[in-house]
């Protein structure tokens, strides 16, 4: 299976509404429920009725258009990544999956899905 690097730093926040949030920008994963207004997009995007933020994100996503009918893809990479101690905030849209990582986790997690077989690219 093939990771592919994605080369931006992101940010995780919760927001007062969405009416600052460009979703013509390259990311924007926006997630609403009856508790909160989430906002998962590049850092130099995040808009200014931000609630809390939490930046220093860096993501990969899992390349190319997973069918649902696969199964463990999530699981297998979350559980490479527990096994060295790295926590991870996910984003699944239609086509695939992307894993974020704290900044300073990511080369290691890299590495560590590289050693375990998985190609990574970008």
């Amino acid at each position: 299976m093939e990771i592919k690097k994605i080369d931006h730093d992101f940010s995780v926040c919760k927001v007062e509404d969405y009416s600052f949030v460009d979703l013509d920008t390259e990311y924007s994963f926006i997630g609403k429920t009856d508790e909160e207004k989430s906002l998962v997009c590049l850092t130099g995007d995040v808009p200014p009725n931000v609630t809390e933020r939490e930046d220093g994100w860096r993501a990969f996503r899992i390349q190319g258009i997973l069918d649902f009918s696969m199964i463990g893809v999530l699981s297998g990479i979350s559980e490479i990544l527990a096994e060295n101690e790295i926590g991870i905030f996910v984003v699944s849209t239609f086509n695939t999956d992307y894993v974020l990582t704290k900044k300073e986790d990511y080369p290691k997690a890299l590495e560590a899905l590289g050693n375990a077989g998985y190609k990574i690219t970008g």
